[in-house]
């Protein structure tokens, strides 16, 4: 990219010279003219009188002008050394014509303001980054440290299940303690879930890209989803976009998104209802729409469904929707939210239709 040429840099006359080398100029055109005017046509030495007159109301008139611009001059080159220094980076400069009564000086204190502002705007700005760096580097080492943790807790978890799986088969069927197994044999399978989601989500995989029939991707997460509702009155529909050209997106990790808010939905949905799906293309975008009949999210929770662990459900991890987002957003893309209490939920995922490379 060409880099803009810095004002008030190269040769240059200065605003003196600028100032009275027209004036010299015109009078001394004017001298000549009317020398030769006087000769040619042979004036009476009587009328000279009224010609030097005008002449003089002339001279006037352009010194005034001089005058003028003289004081727009000098304040116009003083704004293109300071707007220099700005360009620079230096955001404590000010025009010293801002004490002036007129209205070159409200421009230099408007000037000044803008600059004012300037600097606290960058202020805030450098602060907000260092907050975020500093909360980056904060999340990163939680992430490290349930990483490991979820590690070190899988390992004697799947030696618990071995245990009461070896139990169950040497208990006698007499016994009462049978009864607590399944019990048991369905708490390690959440926690091994909880344990699953958070090392999803504290160390994810980097999409895989490559350019997909998105309709069949979310095709075969609504089929997914219509395994688990086979024995409940729950309908889940499938609008695809006919016209929508092939995507490059990760298939595997999109088709994850799209079952996590469908499962979502089935939870939300107690009794009877229905689960819609449609895809549709807003002009780059590709959009993704999943919207249900369920009891809805209470308007005091819709922003923090997407923080980790915050979940509204007994059985919930609180990392489903986090992790979505994560894979969205890994996509370049993004996902909102729109619910009433008792009027449904739904969300719609976006994603780009041309992927641009980092």
């Amino acid at each position: 990219m060409k880099e803009p040429q810095s004002l008030g840099k190269g040769p240059s006359l200065g605003w003196q010279w600028k100032a009275i080398t027209p004036i010299v100029g015109v009078l001394l055109l004017g001298l000549i003219a009317f020398q030769a005017v006087v000769v040619a046509l042979d004036i009476p030495s009587g009328h000279w009188i009224l010609i030097v007159a005008a002449a003089g109301a002339v001279a006037i008139c352009f010194v005034t002008l001089s005058a003028l611009l003289v004081l727009i001059e000098r304040p116009l080159e003083e704004l293109k050394k300071i707007i220099g220094r700005v360009r620079e980076g230096d955001l404590s400069a000010r025009v010293k014509f801002a004490v002036r009564n007129d209205d070159v000086g409200q421009l230099g204190r408007q000037f000044n303001e803008m600059i004012q502002e300037l600097a606290e705007n960058r202020g805030e700005i450098e602060r907000l980054h260092q907050f975020e760096m500093a909360r980056a580097e904060h999340l990163a080492t939680i992430g490290e440290l349930a990483a490991g943790l979820a590690h070190e807790i899988r390992n004697p978890l799947a030696g618990i299940a071995g245990v009461v799986e070896v139990m169950g088969r040497e208990l006698p069927k007499e016994s009462s303690s049978r009864t607590v197994l399944p019990e048991v044999q369905n708490e390690i399978q959440h926690i091994q879930m909880i344990l699953s989601d958070l090392l999803a989500y504290a160390r994810p995989r980097p999409p895989e890209f490559h350019p997909a029939d998105l309709n069949a991707t979310v095709e075969q997460a609504v089929f997914l989803a219509r395994q688990q509702v086979r024995t409940k009155p729950i309908e889940i529909t499938l609008a695809p976009e006919k016209g929508l050209p092939r995507i490059s997106h990760d298939p595997v990790q999109i088709q994850q998104v799209v079952l996590n808010l469908l499962l979502n939905g089935i939870q939300a949905v107690q009794n009877q209802g229905k689960i819609e799906v449609a895809l549709r293309q807003g002009g780059e975008w590709a959009v993704i729409r999943i919207r249900d009949s369920g009891k809805g999210i209470p308007h005091d929770s819709l922003a923090k469904i997407f923080k980790p662990f915050f979940t509204t459900r007994k059985e919930g991890t609180g990392l489903g929707l986090p992790l979505a987002k994560g894979i969205v957003e890994s996509h370049n893309g993004k996902i909102e939210v729109t619910s009433d209490t008792g009027q449904g939920a739904q969300f719609e995922v976006w994603l780009p239709m041309l992927r641009e490379e980092k």
